[in-house]
């Protein structure tokens, strides 16, 4: 990761990719046929075009950075080249995967996330990951965020179809915690632009028993996060760790957000936060 962090530990998250799609084969084993069918917060996306888009990006994971195996060469010069690369692949993944029938999914589901885990347990955390975390900004990563980033995707999408078929979430310190502390590690890239005085200060809180604090402040070289307490931040946003996941990625209304969120302090600092999204697209 680069040096937007200061005094932060890494996020080891390998063991819990495979402990969050162990409860994704539950939960997808125990959908009613018309539940497949339900919208979700994704977009256009039923439930049948998230649980597709699970099972996509697993393989195709596994046989980009496992297997080293590209069909086609892509060109990327910007981020705008990432996002309608990923885009397109999302949307190509979905059209064929959403044709299965759930049970043929399933058993493809199961297969794939195995793998999965066990690919993501082997890697070294420190060494290079093939692929950036580039909402974050980063241009290169360590392996630990980008499973860390694997994590937070496994996980929302899970989210997702828990909250259109009335679901218990799986918001437990020990898994979703994770998530939280990998999208708080893209507030520097979100605010590179916003122009402050060195030492100006920004908390993020967010309650319950998997939410936290983090601090982030105006270094002489950018924004930084920081373990350090600030004591007199210019502004401060807090959130409920129930619509947290959904304020990074992309699932929920501005109204609704700013009826269940509060902000404190400056009120341009603290709605920079919003304007983080750590998804690609």
């Amino acid at each position: 990761m680069n040096t937007a962090a200061t005094g932060l530990e890494p996020i080891h998250s390998a063991q819990l990719i495979r402990r969050v799609d162990d409860k994704l084969m539950e939960l997808l084993s125990a959908l009613e046929p018309h539940e497949w069918d339900l919208p979700t917060v994704a977009g256009q996306w039923k439930v049948r075009d998230v649980a597709a888009h699970l099972l996509d990006t697993a393989m195709r994971k596994l046989s980009m950075a496992r297997d080293h195996c590209f069909v086609e060469s892509v060109e990327i010069r910007s981020h705008e080249d990432v996002v309608k690369l990923v885009n397109r692949l999302n949307a190509e993944g979905v059209a064929v995967y959403r044709r299965l029938s759930p049970a043929v999914l399933i058993d493809a589901m199961r297969s794939a996330c195995e793998q999965s885990a066990r690919f993501h347990e082997s890697l070294d955390p420190f060494a290079p990951a093939m692929f950036p975390v580039s909402w974050a900004g980063e241009e290169t990563s360590t392996n630990w965020f980008d499973t860390a980033r694997e994590l937070t995707e496994r996980w929302h999408h899970q989210q997702q179809i828990r909250l259109a078929t009335s679901r218990p979430g799986i918001m437990t310190p020990e898994l979703y915690h994770p998530v939280l502390d990998c999208f708080a590690r893209g507030l520097p890239h979100t605010f590179r632009t916003f122009q402050a005085e060195e030492g100006t200060g920004v908390c993020l809180n967010i309650s319950g028993e998997c939410g936290g604090e983090w601090r982030l402040v105006k270094g002489a070289s950018g924004w930084l996060l920081t373990a350090k307490p600030i004591l007199n931040p210019a502004a401060e946003v807090m959130l409920p760790q129930e619509i947290a996941w959904r304020v990074f990625t992309k699932g929920i209304g501005r109204q609704e957000l700013l009826r269940q969120s509060a902000l404190g302090g400056r009120r341009d600092l603290a709605e920079t936060i919003f304007q983080l999204t750590a998804v690609v697209a």
